[in-house]
């Protein structure tokens, strides 16, 4: 019995250090590991960051090139009849439009929704006020008839998606 009495003298305080010794390095691992991800999170979103405040700055850049005043100016009506202005406004926004498209994986879902509404509203608006004209109506006519249009909306699309772009930025930095 002297024997076994010894033994677990001998053996227990062995297996409680390596008991405390596995707890410790066991949380010392761990927090090692949170420590290494939270410096590559940082890393990454400081090399991701001018990234997405780029994203932002081109995607309200776009919104205001497709919004009515600054499309009409941009895009000249001079001798077009209204379905040749109206193609090339189509046309322009589109472009606009597409050359932005990659700049959804930067920002979040509820403003890529935004841009995108805002986009087929101003195809829609364009394409509402030249159904109301007659067939023979110049693009000059087109295009006031778009901005008397506009004067009697509300907020425009692009100026809602505008805001609530600027709310994103503001919530995020």
């Amino acid at each position: 019995m002297d024997v076994f009495y010894d033994t677990l003298r001998t053996v227990f305080p062995s297996i409680l250090i390596l008991i405390v010794v596995y707890l410790m390095m066991s949380g010392f691992l761990d927090n090692e590991d949170k420590r290494r991800r939270s410096e590559r999170l940082a890393t990454s979103q400081k090399q991701a960051l001018p990234i997405r405040l780029q994203a932002y700055e081109r995607l309200a850049l776009l919104l205001e090139r497709i919004s009515p005043t600054s499309l009409l100016l941009r895009v000249k009506a001079s001798s077009l009849n209204k379905s040749e202005y109206l193609l090339l406004l189509q046309q322009s926004i589109r472009a606009e439009f597409e050359h932005n498209l990659s700049q959804q994986v930067y920002v979040s879902e509820h403003v890529w929704d935004m841009v995108s509404t805002a986009k087929s509203a101003m195809v829609s608006l364009i394409n509402t006020v030249a159904a109301e004209l007659p067939e023979d109506a110049t693009g000059a006519e087109l295009s006031k008839a778009i901005l008397n249009k506009t004067m009697e909306m509300g907020p425009l699309p692009t100026r809602t998606a505008l805001a609530v772009l600027r709310r994103e930025i503001a919530q995020e930095f």
